[in-house]
C-alpha cells in the first residue's frame, strides 16, 4: 500500500512538471495586454495629405498611440480638446519605436507641453521637464533641452520620411542623440531627410492616422515667434516658437495595435499544430487529471495511515476486511469430527 502511495505521489509530480513549464513559458512569452486590441484603419478619417509613401498604409501589428490635447489658440478663444491617433512603423524602425513605446508606457509624456511650435513646419514635445509650474508659462529652465538622459541612434529606413504628419526624433548637432524629444510634421518636410542634409538628416518613425486637424489648430497658437497666430505669414527666423498659451498633452497611451485585414478582431483557431495548441491540450487535459490524482493520492495517503497499529506498530488489515473475515467464519465454521476412509 505505501508503494502505490509513492506511485501516485511520483505521478502527481511527474504532471506537475509540464503544466509548471507551460505555465513558465507563457510568462516568459506575455506582451501587454493592448498588444492583443486590434484596431481598425477604417475608423480613421481625420488623415494628413496622402503622398506616394508606403507610411501611407497601416499594418497589422503596428502600435498605435493615442494622445489628448489641451490648446488655446488665442486668448479670446476657449480651451479646445481632442485625440491624435499615431500608427508606429515598428517594422522600418524597430529601436526607436522601442524607445518611444517605453516611454509613453512609464507615462512619462502625460502632463507636458508642446514647447516648440512653428506653423508649416513643426511641433514639438517630449521634454519631460516642460511642465507648467504654478502658471504657464513658468516652467523648468531646462524645459526644451531636457530629456531622460538615454539616447539612441539614428536609425533611417528607405521606406521612411518627412511626409505630412510623421512623427520623428528631435536631437542635437551629433546624429546619435536623439532621447525623448519627437515632433510632428504639420506638412511635409522633406528637407529633414537624410537624402537632403548634410548631417544625415532626422529619423521618422510613425505618422499621425487621425485627429490631424488638431496638429493643424496647435500650430495655428500664438508663440514667441508668432505672436498672433497663424494669420499672418510664418517669421522665417522661427525657431524657438514656444505657444504663449499652454498645449498641453493631458495623457499619451498605448491602446493597440494596426489591424487593417481584422485578423486580431476576428482571430482564426487552428485545429492543430503549434506550441500554444500542445499548452492548451496541456491545460485541458491536464489540470482535470491533476485534480483527480490529487484527490487518489490524498486518499492513499490516509488509507495507508491505517496500515500501522497505533499501539504496536504491526500491520494490520481494515476494519472493513476484518468484518468480512469474521462473518465467512461464522457461516463456514470448520468441523471437528475427524473422517476416516470408507
Amino acid at each position: 500500500m505505501a508503494r502505490q502511495h509513492r506511485t501516485a505521489s511520483v505521478l502527481v509530480l511527474l504532471l506537475l512538471v509540464p503544466l509548471t513549464a507551460s505555465y513558465s513559458v507563457s510568462a516568459e512569452d506575455a506582451q501587454p495586454a493592448w498588444r492583443s486590441v486590434g484596431l481598425d484603419p477604417a475608423a480613421w478619417t481625420d488623415r494628413p495629405e496622402a503622398e506616394d509613401s508606403p507610411m501611407m498604409e497601416s499594418y497589422t501589428g503596428n502600435a498605435v498611440i493615442q494622445m489628448e490635447v489641451s490648446w488655446q489658440t488665442n486668448l479670446l478663444s476657449s480651451r479646445e480638446e481632442g485625440t491624435v491617433i499615431i500608427e508606429l512603423f515598428e517594422q522600418w524602425a524597430p529601436i526607436t519605436t522601442s524607445n518611444m513605446i517605453a516611454h509613453v508606457e512609464s507615462g512619462l509624456y502625460n502632463g507636458i507641453f508642446f514647447h516648440r511650435v512653428i506653423n508649416d513646419f513643426v511641433t514639438q514635445a517630449g521634454d519631460p521637464t516642460c511642465r507648467t509650474l504654478g502658471v504657464y508659462p513658468s516652467t523648468s529652465p531646462t524645459c526644451g533641452s531636457g530629456g531622460t538622459g538615454e539616447t539612441i541612434p539614428l536609425e533611417h529606413d528607405e521606406n521612411l520620411s518627412h511626409v505630412d504628419g510623421a512623427i520623428g526624433m528631435a536631437r542635437s548637432a551629433d546624429p546619435d542623440s536623439a532621447d525623448s524629444q519627437w515632433y510632428i510634421a504639420e506638412t511635409e518636410a522633406h528637407g529633414l531627410d537624410p537624402e537632403n542634409r548634410d548631417d544625415e538628416g532626422y529619423a521618422t518613425f510613425g505618422i499621425v492616422r487621425d485627429g490631424m486637424s488638431h496638429i493643424r489648430a496647435i500650430a495655428c497658437v500664438q508663440t514667441s515667434d508668432a505672436p498672433i497666430g497663424c494669420e499672418v505669414p510664418q517669421n522665417p527666423a522661427s525657431s524657438a516658437g514656444r505657444p504663449l498659451l499652454e498645449v498641453e498633452i493631458i495623457s499619451m497611451d498605448m491602446i493597440g495595435v494596426a489591424d487593417p485585414d481584422g485578423t486580431i478582431r476576428n482571430p482564426v483557431v487552428e485545429a492543430q499544430g503549434g506550441s500554444d495548441w500542445l499548452q492548451d491540450a496541456v491545460l485541458v487535459v491536464g489540470l482535470p487529471l491533476l485534480v483527480v490524482l490529487v484527490g487518489v493520492g490524498i486518499t492513499l495517503a490516509v488509507y495507508n495511515k491505517q496500515e500501522k497499529n497505533p499501539l504496536t506498530g504491526d500491520e494490520q488489515q481494515p476494519a472493513v476486511f476484518e468484518a468480512e473475515m469474521v462473518m465467512v467464519a461464522e457461516i463456514v465454521e470448520p468441523s471437528t469430527e475427524v473422517k476416516g476412509e470408507d
